[in-house]
């Protein structure tokens, strides 16, 4: 079961609410990009390690098919008045485990930040510092970032 629902078609297609979000991702760098390395929804959202996968799967399927069953985003303008307060349920789980999942594809050191241009520098020394993680500055990355 965590094989067969962790891919993208099941994300994008099994649950109808989210082929709007899908779509964005499709166009997104986390989809295509220079490298041709994709990350997936489970690879984002999903932590990767049990029995904390399996716990998360579970509270996740039974909220998301709840909310499915009541038709909280059931159209794309319904989507569009809740995409908000979504995004801010999803930031704040990244900025309590410190963007954990972003963190197995993007790794930073002192080395690795002294070598990126200038102006991103003092950004990424914040997440050295343990004061700022990804989701404080890179909202938006594989879907739209709502008007906050």
């Amino acid at each position: 079961m965590v094989a067969a629902t962790g891919t993208n078609d099941f994300c994008g297609g099994a649950c109808h609410s989210m082929q709007w979000v899908a779509r964005e991702y499709s166009q997104s760098g986390h989809h295509s990009n220079r490298t041709g390395i994709s990350a997936s929804c489970h690879d984002c959202h999903v932590p990767d390690r049990y029995p904390k996968l399996l716990w998360y799967k579970a509270q996740a399927g039974i909220h998301d098919a709840i909310q499915e069953a009541r038709g909280t985003i059931s159209t794309e303008e319904k989507f569009k008045k809740e995409r908000l307060r979504l995004a801010k349920v999803v930031w704040a789980e990244f900025k309590e485990n410190n963007s954990e999942n972003c963190r197995h594809c993007h790794q930073f050191s002192a080395d690795v930040v002294a070598r990126q241009k200038e102006f991103v520098r003092p950004m990424h020394q914040q997440f050295l510092a343990g004061t700022a993680t990804c989701v404080d500055c890179h909202k938006g990355v594989a879907h739209a970032a709502p008007d906050e």
